[in-house]
């Protein structure tokens, strides 16, 4: 491993060898993953600068660039224009996302291993909880390194930071990559954390920023001793538990990871703050839900057959409505479409729409697939469409940058929106 970080020597000596007191959760980050999995593929881009994005001369976006690439200033989400501008002689490859999530199950496996407790992020990053007498007795400090050891031996490398809680872990894998393992020791959160800007947190996005800036918050150390009345002005009803974090005080639990024959369906539902009356709300409404459906199917690996509508109306009523398709997918460029034809059998303009609903179900892959020439699918027989790698790339940079980093602008019309349920 490249090198291995801790803020207080003594207590990270105390750690290692089994002193280590209470929670231990543990970040994996893979380093520079899709580019790493090309390079592996292809022994001879390694050490070339490789990108992984859309066409140059078709308005793509990148979505990872190796290391080798990142000198020259190309990073995740700039437009491949800029990109190919930037470094010429770089290899670019749409991407074979079919392998990296091959490539990921491999990294899961590794930490199912070592933990029951995992909580799979996205498909290069999951927390596990390494807590000493939850599931082990030994050290964590040399569980993360087993772990980072294991991983290089598949191929590819990961940057690990582990800590006493989930957001304490995620900023300390940042610190050190590629191939670091940075410890935060219980204890010594607080001084890990006050010196660092308060974009290190994840959720607080450019606006945010700029809001806190303009209170005279900078730190993560002032944003924890701030009055919370004053946050509130930012966070709303969140401003505690924003303190909490960047205090290094946050409660976090790690949950088995979801078995894909265990999952029934995957839905969204939201409760608007306004009755919605007017079509094109409606209609931004369903692709909003859908935008996080597809985002947690894919995450779980998981496909559907099944569209399933579901509206509530102002006067306490619903309606329910369903269709199946001729091909599974996990795109929700091709399953909210249908949601919105299905709109018209069970709602008219003019009706007050208290809660709306989108869910996919009927995960089975083993029944065959119709042919059809129209609809592009995969070897799995997923159908996809030629807008899914942008909805995979604001996903990622959405992790990297925090929920507010990248969207469309019908997620405006919803900021009253209460999540109701999510599953």
């Amino acid at each position: 491993m490249k090198g291995e970080q801790t803020y207080d020597s003594e207590a990270f000596a105390s750690a290692l060898f089994g002193a280590w007191r209470g929670p231990a959760i543990g970040l994996l980050d893979l380093d520079a993953f899709f580019a790493s999995v090309e390079q592996l593929d292809h022994p001879e881009w390694r050490g070339k600068p490789v990108i992984v994005g859309g066409s140059p001369e078709e308005r793509g976006v990148v979505s990872t660039a190796s290391y080798e690439a990142r000198p020259y200033g190309v990073h995740s989400a700039m437009p491949s224009a800029q990109a190919k501008r930037l470094c010429p002689h770089a290899i670019w490859t749409r991407g074979h996302f079919d392998r990296y999530r091959e490539m990921s199950s491999k990294v899961m496996a590794i930490l199912s291993d070592e933990t029951p407790f995992v909580d799979q992020v996205s498909i290069d990053e999951a927390f596990f909880d390494i807590s000493p007498g939850r599931y082990s007795a030994e050290s964590p400090v040399e569980i993360c390194r087993r772990i980072s050891r294991r991983v290089s031996e598949l191929g590819v490398t990961c940057s690990i930071g582990l800590g006493c809680n989930k957001t304490v872990a995620k900023i300390a894998s940042e610190r050190d990559k590629p191939r670091g393992l940075t410890v935060i020791v219980p204890g010594t959160e607080e001084g890990f954390l006050a010196p660092l800007p308060v974009r290190a947190m994840s959720g607080i996005g450019k606006s945010a920023e700029a809001s806190l800036a303009r209170i005279g918050i900078h730190t993560l150390g002032q944003l924890a001793r701030a009055d919370v009345r004053i946050l509130r002005q930012v966070f709303g009803v969140n401003a505690e538990m924003m303190q909490l974090r960047a205090a290094g005080k946050e409660h976090s639990s790690v949950t088995p990871i979801d078995a894909p024959d265990e999952v029934k369906s995957v839905s969204n539902e939201r409760t608007f703050g306004e009755d919605l009356t007017d079509r094109a709300d409606v209609n931004a409404a369903i692709a909003l839900l859908g935008e996080s459906v597809g985002r947690r199917l894919r995450k779980r690996g998981l496909a559907g057959r099944t569209v399933t509508l579901k509206l509530k109306f102002s006067y306490g009523k619903g309606r329910t409505i369903q269709r199946k398709l001729p091909h599974p997918t996990d795109d929700e460029n091709v399953f909210v479409p249908v949601a919105i034809e299905l709109l018209d059998s069970i709602w008219t303009p003019g009706m007050h729409i208290r809660l709306a609903g989108l869910g996919l179900s009927d995960f089975d892959l083993s029944g065959g697939v119709q042919t059809d020439l129209f609809c592009p699918v995969d070897e799995r027989g997923v159908q996809t469409s030629d807008r899914r790698e942008l909805s995979v790339t604001m996903e990622k940079v959405r992790e990297k940058f925090g929920r507010d980093a990248v969207g469309f602008g019908r997620a405006a019309r919803f900021h009253d929106a209460v999540v109701r349920r999510d599953k």
